[in-house]
């Protein structure tokens, strides 16, 4: 295998080399879309056909992870290529908590941007936990020449917020619903952009987090999926940690018409920014990554704010803030015309992280070689090759005693808070995680809790780590 890897990489770069104008970069990060959301990924009611069609052009992937299986850390791995415990950032930031991404961290927006790309973040941010303040680094303080949108959650829901900001400045309440609100403003941008650059657009939609609102033309494509009057459930006054008082009265389950209702309408306003690529002869010259930041919150509601959120996994087990498969495998999909074969589908586990390392190699960018970098270069993958074997790592402080989690091959392990083994999987024969073998494969649990220290001793060693003691549910 070892060999065929290097042969393809080889073959890549002699491509790439054919191609010497870098490529625009589209980088669309949806929240909470779980891996079963999709109709290329198997949903046999959600019609997504714009989504769809990048699948159909391009490469899909069905072992992508997230970094994590919550919203901020995720993003975090994602624009650092670093495990998010690194960052300091461990779980979802709470308003005014004083969590944040560090300016000692280097983004993809400023790697993109010192190798000469015009790069935009429009959508949610939710790597500080102030969103304008002088107090934390701003969008427009790690690498991005624009921003436009919010930070955790959308007030009082996705229709008409009033905590949208342009840089670093609040914006009066924004008349539609955010999905629209950011395909607007990613075209507006693009529209400016100065096209002797290549761009980097960092288009991250505010859909299918909770709590939603859709346009009635959309409910009613899925009215057979819901029941009751629709009436939005919306975060209201703040608590402490930052989250909206709950309506009691409002939390009636309806079924998952709104969920499905929100997903289409987010891909019809995606579809609108893949339009104007291809009306201005863009479309065949953007690298575009389709990705979601976790996994979906599924029927099994933990929070108030997720009642009629109806994700689904695709069978697997777990959901958004667990580390089983259902909370961290999500889809992933790459439209790279010329390189990446379209309809493809490549099995090999991949890691948020890599797309950080990836679309740098894509856009011509240094990777920083003074701290530790987690993800790895899939470009050989784009052309049927695999990758040298590696270890797949996650920690979250959340709701479950089960805080790691490793993967090395065909195997995956779940440790407790103190380091501990409690579970033990092998995802080949046994995907849905039914069969704990910690008591009969004893040295594969072993050899997966060495690791497991070995990656815990490098990210307590880690220079920039910031020493948070950070826990939300």
């Amino acid at each position: 295998m070892f060999r065929n890897f290097i042969f393809g990489s080889l073959l890549l770069l002699v491509h790439c080399a054919a191609h010497t104008a870098p490529p625009n970069i589209l980088l669309i990060y949806v929240d909470d879309l779980g891996y079963g959301d999709l109709g290329s990924y198997g949903h046999p009611v959600l019609k997504t056909p714009n989504i769809d069609s990048l699948a159909d052009e391009g490469m899909k992937y069905t072992s992508n992870y997230s970094p994590s299986a919550l919203c901020s850390p995720s993003r975090a791995g994602l624009l650092t290529g670093r495990i998010p415990y690194r960052t300091g950032i461990k779980s979802w930031i709470p308003q005014d908590s004083g969590v944040y991404l560090r300016d000692a961290e280097v983004t993809l927006a400023e790697v993109l941007k010192a190798a000469g790309y015009d790069t935009a973040h429009i959508g949610k941010w939710h790597l500080n936990s102030d969103l304008g303040s002088d107090k934390e680094p701003q969008p427009t303080e790690q690498g991005f020449d624009y921003y436009y949108g919010h930070n955790a959650f959308q007030l009082p829901h996705n229709h008409n917020p009033v905590n949208i900001y342009r840089g670093k400045t609040p914006l009066p309440p924004q008349i539609g619903y955010t999905a629209d609100l950011y395909a607007d403003e990613a075209i507006s941008w693009l529209e400016k952009h100065n096209q002797s650059e290549p761009f980097f657009l960092y288009l991250s939609m505010a859909e299918p987090h909770t709590s939603f609102a859709n346009p009635p033309d959309y409910n009613a494509m899925y009215a057979l999926f819901t029941e009751g009057e629709i009436v939005p459930i919306p975060n209201g006054e703040t608590d402490v940690k930052g989250v909206g008082v709950p309506p009691k009265e409002m939390l009636i389950p309806r079924g998952p018409g709104e969920y499905y209702a929100n997903i289409t309408y987010m891909d019809a306003q995606i579809g609108r920014v893949l339009d104007w690529l291809k009306e201005n002869d863009l479309y065949d010259e953007t690298v575009i990554v389709f990705n979601s930041d976790n996994g979906p919150v599924t029927s099994r509601w933990i929070n108030w704010w997720e009642v009629n959120a109806y994700g689904e996994t695709g069978g697997y087990r777990g959901r958004k803030h667990f580390l089983y498969e259902g909370g961290i495998r999500v889809p992933a999909i790459i439209r790279y015309p010329g390189t990446v074969e379209p309809g493809s589908v490549n099995d090999t586990p991949v890691i948020g992280m890599d797309w950080f390392v990836t679309l740098a190699a894509i856009g011509g960018g240094s990777v920083p070689t003074d701290r530790k970098i987690d993800g790895m270069d899939i470009r050989p993958t784009f052309v049927g090759d695999g990758l040298p074997e590696r270890s797949l790592f996650w920690a979250l402080n959340s709701v479950s005693e089960l805080e790691y989690a490793i993967r090395l091959g065909d195997w995956k392990l779940f440790l407790d808070q103190d380091g501990l083994a409690r579970e033990l999987y092998n995802l080949v024969e046994d995907p849905l995680e039914f069969f704990n073998l910690i008591n009969t494969e004893t040295e594969i649990a072993e050899r997966l809790t060495a690791e497991a220290a070995r990656v815990l001793r490098d990210i307590e060693a880690d220079p920039l780590r910031p020493n948070l003691d950070q826990t939300y549910e």
